[in-house]
Order: C-alpha cells, then sequence, then structure tokens
C-alpha cells in the first residue's frame, strides 16, 4: 500500500506542486528589498557606527584618561596616552581608533564613566588606504562636535535603559 502511494505522489509530482505553491505564494507578496541608497530603513538610537569624543557644554573633553576603553576593547583597537595636567587631573594626548581592527561592539561605550566615547549612528563612511580608518583625537572630537545634537538625543532616548 505505501509503495501505491509513492506512486501516485511521484506521478503527479506532488513535491514540485507544493514547491512551486511555495514560490508562488512569495512570487506575488509584497516585496521587502530596499533600494539603497535612495531608501533608508530606521535605525536604532542603539545602532553602533562611527566612534566619537564627546564634549562638555563648556567645551571641555570629556575623557578623563581612565583607560578603561583600551582595557575593554577585545579587538585592542584602541590606544592611549595620557599626562598629568597643571591642575592635578589627567587628560588624553593621544587617543587613537583602529577601525579596521575595531569590531563595534561597543564595551567602550559601555565602560566609560564620564560617557566620553561613543558610537555614533554614522555607517556611511570610506577609506581608500588603510591609514583612513585610523582615527585620531582630533578626528574624533571633530565627529563628536558635528554630531553632538544627534548623539545627545540618543542619549536621551536611552537613559531610562542604563
Amino acid at each position: 500500500m505505501g509503495s501505491m502511494k509513492e506512486i501516485f505522489n511521484s506521478l503527479f509530482l506532488k513535491e514540485l506542486l507544493k514547491g512551486m505553491s511555495v514560490t508562488g505564494k512569495y512570487f506575488f507578496a509584497r516585496k521587502i528589498t530596499v533600494q539603497y541608497p535612495e531608501e533608508k530603513t530606521p535605525q536604532s538610537f542603539r545602532f553602533r557606527g562611527l566612534h566619537a569624543l564627546r564634549r562638555y557644554p563648556n567645551g571641555e573633553e570629556r575623557c578623563i584618561a581612565c583607560k578603561l576603553c583600551e582595557a575593554i576593547c577585545p579587538a585592542l583597537a584602541i590606544t592611549i596616552e595620557a599626562e598629568p595636567r597643571d591642575d592635578g587631573s589627567r587628560r588624553t594626548t593621544r587617543y587613537d581608533i583602529d577601525l579596521t581592527k575595531c569590531i563595534f561592539c561597543g564595551f567602550c561605550e559601555e565602560a566609560c564613566p564620564v560617557d566620553a566615547v561613543v558610537e555614533t549612528r554614522i555607517f556611511e563612511y570610506h577609506g581608500e588606504k588603510r591609514g583612513d580608518l585610523y582615527y585620531t583625537k582630533q578626528m574624533l572630537l571633530a565627529n563628536g562636535d558635528r554630531y553632538e545634537d544627534q548623539i545627545a538625543k540618543d542619549r536621551e532616548l536611552d537613559a531610562s535603559y542604563r
């Protein structure tokens, strides 16, 4: 009896028709493909993109050179050098992030006690040479200055989860 059923199913190509019905269902369904870069999907306020260093409203950089971000970075992409200032506090003299090593895990952002290093929503950047993706302190501060409004808004949205 089982062999008759197999012959009947293979004769009428039951599996093929079942597969074609699935294909037909998706063929006529609404398409979900996004035509990037003309169309863009919405981003979460927690998106981890290009790094930035933030400043306080008075213009002073936030980084206190605690080096927690450097210590926690699993890819060893962050390099920090610091010197004491005249008032006794420490500030960075060198803060570099090698984006060719960075895995954008966000650990540096979570480890920072003063919210100095952040990852912005910016993901459309490129480098034509390896050195173009090596961000120095000045470049990171410029990113922070450029995107501070968006960063502050994202921090405000994320405040209830911290």
